[in-house]
């Protein structure tokens, strides 16, 4: 008497397992119920956190920017998307459609950074080596005059502009790289599941790292008292009272490039476009799955070379 078995133990140990699954279970029930709260709220007072004239809103765009109730509302919003793509089949095909041709047109037009990288190191080699010019003037009645280190430095931004803004341009085109240890030699519907899991177990919170962490980065940057994701809303609300600009313009030279906080824009942007494009892969590997062979890579816009280049194609 008064001795605990093994048998009881375990009992214990999985009423305990059982009861923090249904713990979660509340609690992830409860936020997506708030979620359609806090939408509401939030479209319906924008000036609680767009008037940034007051600097409590400037705080409260900081908070919820990288809060969990932003993450259940973008949550709540995909499985409402993925509920109606189940329901009606055409809503999830024009999703993947609205996605892919963003990722499309994003990367197309930021692909241009790639020639003007190039043209600039030309630039600087010519003025460098050949008229010995410690600078570069730029411009018609107003010339934008810099040190030539500055452009060789911002030679960087166009280079994370390809990476950050061209990843998921780069997906829709098959030109990302992938380690296909088993990928190709397994069946037509085992690739579609690979990609589903894929999108759900890597892409999406892979993202969503990132972003948290790139949010918090990038407003610590921009404005003192500098904000933590560890802060509660109240706190940073009293950290208003003595808010003001503070955009990072320092360079790794003396007249080096000093627009580094853009590259933590470009890092938010980043997770942006994988986590949007997560749910074109995951929508379109569901409906490859369940309409077959027929429908694999329908509606997709793949580059092309032209007539008659079709043997270089996939080349890249």
């Amino acid at each position: 008497m008064g001795r605990l078995t093994m048998q009881d133990g375990e009992v214990v140990g999985l009423a305990d397992v059982f009861a923090a699954i249904g713990h979660g279970l509340v609690l992830l029930a409860q936020n997506i119920a708030m979620s359609f709260y806090n939408f509401g709220y939030a479209v319906s007072h924008p000036q609680l956190w767009l008037d940034w004239s007051d600097k409590q809103a400037i705080m409260r765009f900081v908070y919820y920017g990288g809060s969990s109730e932003f993450f259940f509302v973008v949550f709540t919003a995909f499985l409402l998307l993925t509920i109606a793509g189940l329901i009606w089949r055409p809503v999830m095909w024009g999703t993947v459609r609205v996605l892919e041709g963003f990722a499309n047109t994003v990367g197309r037009f930021f692909a241009w950074a790639g020639l003007l990288m190039v043209l600039q190191q030309i630039l600087i080699v010519f003025v460098q080596r050949i008229f010995a010019r410690p600078d570069i003037s730029i411009g018609l009645g107003i010339p934008i005059d810099m040190d030539i280190s500055w452009f060789a430095e911002e030679l960087k931004l166009y280079n994370a502009m390809v990476v950050t803004l061209c990843v998921a341009y780069a997906f829709v085109q098959g030109s990302h790289v992938r380690v296909d240890l088993f990928y190709s030699v397994v069946s037509y519907r085992t690739k579609r599941i690979i990609d589903m899991v894929g999108s759900m177990i890597f892409m999406m919170p892979m993202a969503v790292l990132v972003w948290l962490y790139g949010w918090f980065f990038l407003w610590r940057h921009l404005i003192v008292p500098k904000p933590s994701a560890s802060d509660q809303l109240d706190r940073l609300l009293m950290k208003a009272r003595a808010l003001r600009w503070n955009v990072e313009t320092i360079g790794f030279s003396p007249n080096g490039f000093n627009g580094y906080f853009l590259f933590k824009i470009l890092l938010c942007c980043f997770a942006a476009m994988v986590f949007l494009h997560a749910i074109a892969v995951f929508y379109r590997a569901y409906l490859e799955f369940r309409e077959g062979p027929e429908s694999e890579n329908k509606y997709l816009d793949r580059d092309t070379l032209g007539e008659g280049e079709e043997a270089y194609e996939g080349a890249h």
